[in-house]
């Protein structure tokens, strides 16, 4: 199994995406989850891929009075397609609606982080195209029918069926269309992590 970092301080997550506390754990972290329901609600004249950086540091602040002397770590990820946010679809209806948007074009999925600290909160994004191949009707409806579009922008995770079947291009990180970007989370958390002095592997 693998070793996990120690940290200065203590770490919470601030999202109950499995997706996420999947990613950090296999990254080698130990964290809280501590939920931020916040507004999710943006200006309409905002650049849509500024929104989930400053929705993600909105969740960080939110969290920031009860979680004093902690690391939080917030995230938010958007789909845009033909300059139009796709969000989490409201019902299954929507989702087969998103779906067949998606189907045959390439959007963009922007991911933003928000790492609060005592001292500062510092923020990041990324940017992944994906090309959906053209999908049959009852291939969306297959995916849709199981709810597993029904807790993810665009109403499709890339780890899914649909994902693994439909996406015939993906530039950019994996990792950011799942949901955390986590080469850029570990470069906001490497100054806390406290290092130490492993054995050596005596081979």
């Amino acid at each position: 199994m693998q070793d996990s970092f120690s940290l200065q301080l203590p770490f919470i997550l601030a999202s109950n995406s499995p997706r996420r506390k999947e990613i950090l754990t296999q990254a080698g972290f130990q964290f809280t989850v501590l939920p931020s329901d916040v507004d999710e609600s943006f200006p309409h004249e905002m650049i849509l891929q500024d929104v989930p950086v400053m929705l993600a540091e909105r969740k960080a602040k939110a969290l920031l009075e009860s979680c004093a002397n902690s690391l939080v770590l917030a995230a938010d990820t958007v789909v845009i397609l033909e300059n139009e946010i796709l969000n989490k679809p409201a019902n299954k209806q929507e989702a087969l609606q998103m779906l067949k948007k998606l189907s045959g074009k390439t959007h963009e999925v922007v991911t933003g982080i928000a790492l609060a600290s005592p001292n500062e909160i510092v923020k990041a994004s990324d940017s992944a195209f994906v090309r959906f191949r053209e999908l049959a009707d009852w291939e969306i409806e297959w995916y849709v029918r199981g709810g597993a579009s029904l807790d993810k922008a665009g109403a499709y995770g890339v780890q899914d069926f649909i994902g693994m079947a439909g996406i015939e291009k993906l530039d950019g990180s994996f990792y950011t269309v799942m949901g955390l970007p986590i080469y850029h989370v570990y470069q906001l958390l490497k100054p806390f992590i406290l290092e130490s002095r492993q054995m050596p592997l005596g081979i």
